[in-house]
């Protein structure tokens, strides 16, 4: 459950739908793949709600997005009242971000990326990391369990030498017959859990499996938990000409 926005945001990770034939054993790698081949769309439009827990108060957060896949490009704006016309750009390895109060428009990079964005559990980083999964990890399968009453592959995941990652370590529980992640638990070089993202709801939508609520826990945090709702999507959508460039996101 990554991917803006990349995620879905970004991401909210959108999952394959290719069912597995009875006593067909499949390795990480090729299950990761099937997750990454369908996470992929040349265009989308979305619109969502996040809503932020921490510390005995709630903020609810609108936005819509529009994403390139093959630019590996996306635009969020917030449309609720507080933050309404507040954007990120994210142009492949570049975040943006436009606050219309002030008129500023700002880099996001070095340390600025771990922080919360927009003070949820979600970090500037987890929008940035719109790569395949199979091209910074490798995989192990070391389990098979249910979660809600549904099998899973737990696969554990590392990253590869000299790959750009956030998380070093991943272990994930991935739904065998709808390939959707159902649980992820993100880790650092050191073994320590950082973050814990739970998949609560799973629909069919435009030939597949999507998940359109994901909670995101940052371990590191007391009482903190981000849940992302997707609440709209059109996929193969033509994006208006320069939307997704600097220049656009001041107007």
């Amino acid at each position: 459950m990554r991917k803006l926005i990349a995620l879905l945001v970004i991401s909210l990770v959108l999952a394959a739908t290719t069912t597995v034939a009875l006593g067909e054993e499949l390795s990480g790698l090729e299950i990761m793949t099937k997750v990454d081949e369908n996470g992929y769309f040349p265009t989308a439009y979305s619109r969502a709600k996040m809503i932020i827990r921490a510390r005995n108060r709630e903020m609810v957060k609108e936005m819509e997005m529009w994403s390139e896949g093959d630019t590996r490009s996306g635009l969020v704006t917030f449309l609720n009242p507080g933050d309404r016309g507040s954007k990120y750009l994210k142009i492949e390895d570049e975040l943006w971000m436009f606050f219309p109060h002030a008129d500023d428009l700002v880099k996001i990079s070095g340390h600025m990326l771990r922080q919360g964005m927009m003070g949820s559990d979600f970090s500037y980083s987890d929008a940035l990391e719109a790569d395949k999964l199979t091209e910074l990890y490798t995989f192990t399968v070391v389990d098979e369990e249910e979660i809600d009453g549904r099998p899973t592959y737990v696969i554990e995941a590392e990253a590869l030498p000299g790959a750009e990652v956030s998380y070093a370590k991943r272990k994930g529980w991935i739904d065998q017959e709808r390939f959707v992640p159902l649980r992820e638990e993100l880790y650092a070089v050191s073994g320590k859990l950082l973050k814990v993202s739970t998949t609560k709801k799973v629909e069919y939508i435009n030939g597949r499996y999507i998940p359109t609520e994901v909670v995101m826990e940052d371990q590191l945090k007391r009482n903190s938990s981000t849940t992302m709702i997707l609440t709209h999507i059109e996929v193969g959508v033509e994006i208006p000409e320069g939307l997704l460039s600097l220049r656009s996101l001041m107007r």
